[in-house]
């Protein structure tokens, strides 16, 4: 499994598209689309800014996105900040400097990625525009019916360790049977908190490698939050998202 890291932790963590640089089988669109979107950004030891996930945003303040963003020897958050309202990759919009982040207490817990999820307060508030807006979650205990059709959106990968996207992409997929991804990741990798999304015995489309924490859409609604998968696009592996209605009112308590 990959979590959706920068390409290279991938050989530290193996397990999530975490932090690194696109949305597998895509089309290019633009922010106004997905105006609540954000890129988190980090320093590197180069000096360098680099967008590594994406993040949504709550309130002026708080943005949504994946606890494994936000963790690691490498994390800082003196280093780390987001980009709104920007289409292209690294450029434009409105930047703004993380202040800290609250990852859930149940992170890792139950399996390494179960409650991979966190909620992070900036330094200086966003400034609503029509590119600039405050998303949408889910209901709390609400479950995605299979099949649903879903969207990714970001500016990861196009294939698994290949290059980053500059212009921002979405895709859409469909809600894949909890128990039946559960079977084909075994062991006990996919939790009750967790959703499955893909195009099962095909593929080809998928989050990737630098959308991790970016969301996962329900028509205009933050149902999921991009956790990991096993390669990106894979026609046996869904890609896997956190489940946004197990924390929605830990979300809401938390980001104030």
């Amino acid at each position: 499994m990959v979590s959706y890291l920068p390409l290279g932790l991938l050989l530290l963590v193996a397990t999530a598209y975490a932090k690194s640089p696109f949305i597998v089988g895509g089309q290019d669109t633009t922010i106004e689309r997905y105006p609540s979107l954000v890129q988190v950004e980090y320093l590197n030891s180069w000096g360098t800014w680099n967008q590594a996930c994406g993040a949504s945003i709550l309130t002026s303040y708080w943005i949504l996105s994946a606890a494994h963003c936000f963790e690691g020897w490498t994390y800082r958050a003196a280093n780390t900040r987001i980009r709104a309202g920007a289409t292209f990759r690294h450029t434009g919009g409105s930047v703004h400097n993380v202040d800290f982040e609250r990852n859930h207490p149940d992170y890792g817990r139950a399996s390494r990625y179960d409650a991979d999820i966190s909620v992070i307060r900036l330094r200086t508030p966003i400034t609503f525009t029509s590119s600039i807006q405050r998303c949408t979650i889910v209901n709390q205990g609400f479950v995605v019916p299979d099949n649903t059709a879903v969207i990714h959106a970001g500016w990861g990968t196009t294939r698994f360790q290949g290059q980053a996207s500059h212009v921002l992409q979405h895709v859409t997929i469909n809600v894949i049977n909890r128990s039946l991804c559960a079977q084909r990741y075994g062991g006990n990798a996919i939790t009750n908190n967790m959703i499955c999304a893909g195009i099962l015995n095909v593929g080809g489309r998928d989050a990737c490698q630098g959308d991790s924490g970016g969301p996962l859409y329900a028509g205009n609604v933050v149902v999921g939050v991009v956790s990991f998968g096993n390669g990106c696009g894979d026609a046996y592996y869904p890609g896997v998202s956190t489940q946004v209605s197990s924390y929605t009112n830990w979300i809401l308590s938390t980001a104030r």
